[in-house]
Parts: structure tokens; sequence; C-alpha cells
């Protein structure tokens, strides 16, 4: 295992963004940054042994401060959406920030995927990594109380990304983490996603709005349209949705909190294979719907449908859905999830 750091850009005169790139035996290589504790870029071998960048990104600093479309970065404190910007705990009403019509998106406009996070790398005999720390105030985009976050990176000998999140609070509020990278597992240059397979372990979807907020309704997927519970070209059904899939699939669980298989997405012509385990009990299945003419990192140009996203996390608007699992944290608790994504190449 090796570990390389460095400055990747600056925030102020007094405070630099650093970047760690991770190496195991295999060649696999995964580059982080601390602003938005981002992954940057991800290097895993295909069928042949030959390594290729699979996420979106930007060559430099400065993608990442213009960025739009939270390229490899961690949501929160709530990833996805919550509607009106407002919740309750018990009796308070809270307000966010709206920054997607008149609905909450991400965080808000400095949710954590644009915070100065502070790394700190770490190195073992089977694996490496980098851990990133947070405080966020009360306040901030309107959450209450203050959220110590920590966010761990860790690359294994055996081609496993793992993210670790942990949180706690001095003040009940709620708490939903994720990761948002972009993939393409032919490369991140290489045109589309449509011929990539996808196979997510789900029976049920959160059925939403024309704004994408929950209804509140859980539809059963099976035989339709949405069902991904077998390995499907995203070509197959993806023209009978309006934009392309951007859906939240309820995993089957035998209880909640367990690690168990999310999803599975394999790429023939590289032969690449990307499993992913979560202890979330959903997961958000997206084919980048909305990137256009986006510049990315070695000229790459990004357009509709060039990367996917599989997000583990809660489901969207669970503050404002009695019948959803809660999001609440409580004072003297830990909100912790680990997801894992596993690579290979047949």
């Amino acid at each position: 295992m090796a570990i390389e750091k460095g400055i990747f850009g600056s925030l102020s005169r007094n405070r630099n963004v650093e970047f760690f790139i991770l190496k195991n035996k295999s060649g696999t290589e995964a580059k982080l940054i601390s602003f938005g504790a981002t992954l940057i870029s991800l290097k895993v071998p295909d069928k042949n042994g030959v390594l290729a960048d699979i996420v979106l990104g930007y060559d430099d600093f400065s993608g990442y401060l213009a960025d739009k479309y939270y390229l490899g970065c961690t949501l929160g404190r709530f990833a996805n959406r919550i509607a009106n910007a407002k919740f309750k705990i018990d009796d308070a009403e809270y307000k966010l920030i709206a920054n997607d019509g008149h609905h909450h998106l991400n965080g808000g406009i400095k949710g954590f995927n644009r915070a100065p996070w502070l790394g700190t790398e770490f190195e073992k005999e089977d694996n490496c990594g980098v851990v990133f720390k947070y405080s966020s105030p009360d306040g901030e985009e309107g959450y209450p109380g203050n959220l110590d976050v920590e966010v761990m990176y860790t690359l294994t000998d055996d081609d496993e990304l793992r993210i670790n999140y942990t949180a706690s609070c001095n003040k009940k509020t709620i708490v939903n983490l994720t990761n948002h990278s972009c993939f393409n597992l032919i490369g991140h240059n290489k045109g589309g996603i449509l011929s990539h397979q996808v196979r997510i372990d789900a029976d049920e979807i959160t059925v939403v709005n024309s704004d994408g907020i929950p209804t509140g309704q859980i539809k059963n997927v099976i035989d339709s349209e949405f069902d991904l519970t077998r390995l499907n070209k995203i070509s197959e059904n993806i023209g009978r949705f309006r934009l392309g899939y951007d859906f939240n699939y309820i995993l089957n669980k035998t209880s909640p909190q367990e690690l168990s298989f999310a999803a599975e997405v394999i790429e023939p012509r590289s032969g690449r294979v990307m499993r992913i385990y979560t202890t979330e009990p959903a997961v958000q299945f997206s084919t980048g719907n909305l990137l256009n003419a986006v510049r990315g990192k070695e000229g790459a140009v990004y357009n509709v449908h060039a990367a996917f996203c599989i997000e583990p996390q809660h489901y969207p608007d669970s503050p404002n859905q009695p019948d959803f699992p809660s999001v609440i944290l409580n004072p003297g608790e830990f909100y912790r999830q680990l997801t894992t994504y596993k690579f290979s190449a047949r």
C-alpha cells in the first residue's frame, strides 16, 4: 500500500486544499481532495489489467469550485431532497435554504460538498486511506445543532473502496450522508453508459411527483419498467422515462443497518464489475440525465448519460414522511454508515 499527498489548490491564503492518492498492490488508485471530501479519480484494471479512470471529475480546483453536478463529493447534512425546504422535529419547524426551486437539495448552497474538510492519511499492511473531518455549526443552511462528521475512505488490496461515515450532535437534528461519484466503467472519457448492465436488489421504489418529491407511496417494481432485480442493460428501458433513471430504490434487507449487497454493474467490453454493499436502506439510481457539455478532466466533455450514480442513503424527504425510516440523530447517539465498492474484471 502507498499514499501520496500534496496541495491541490487554495481556498484562502491560510487554507490549502490537499490531495491524497491511495494505491494498492494491483495498481488500483483512488485520488481524493479535502474540499468536499471528494473522490476525484478512481483507476481500476479491466480484464486485461489495463487501468482506466472510471469517475467523472475535473483537472484542477477551479473545476470543483464551479461544479454544479456534485461530482465525486460527500453530500450532507441531508442528501437528496427535502420538500419545501422545511421540516419539523417535535414541535419546532426548521427552514432550510431552498436551492432546487422551492425545495432543499443535497444540503443546500453550502452543503458538505463545499466544506473545507481536514484530511489525515493512514497506512496499514493491507489497506490505506484518509479520514476527513468537518464540524458543521448550529444553523448552517438552516439545520439545528452542531454536527461533527468523519468520512473515512479505505482502499484495500482486495480492490475494495470502503466509505465509513460517522456523525454526532449536541442537539436533535437530521442526518443523511452519501457520496455522489458519477461512474463510467469503460472510462470517464469513453462515451456513454447505455451498454452497462445493472442489477439492484430492490423490489420497491418511493413514488415521486414531478419535482422529485416523494408522495409517500411505495411502489412494487417487479415486471415493470423500473424493475432492476435482474441484470438489465441501461438502454433497455431508459427510453420509457422522460429523462432517464432517477429513482430511490428500497433495498431488500432482512434487518436494518446490516451490511448487505445492494447493486451490481457490469461493463461488457472492459469486463469491469462493480458491486456495492451498504448498511443504508436505499440507493438513489440515476443516469446522468442533466449532464450537458460539462468540461471535465483530460479534455473530456460529459453529456447526457455519460455516467451513472448509485448513492446509498435514506429515502428522499424522510423528515416529512413519518412512515419512512427515521433520519433523526439525538445527542449522545452516533450516526454510522458503511458503503463498500468492490471491483473486479471478467
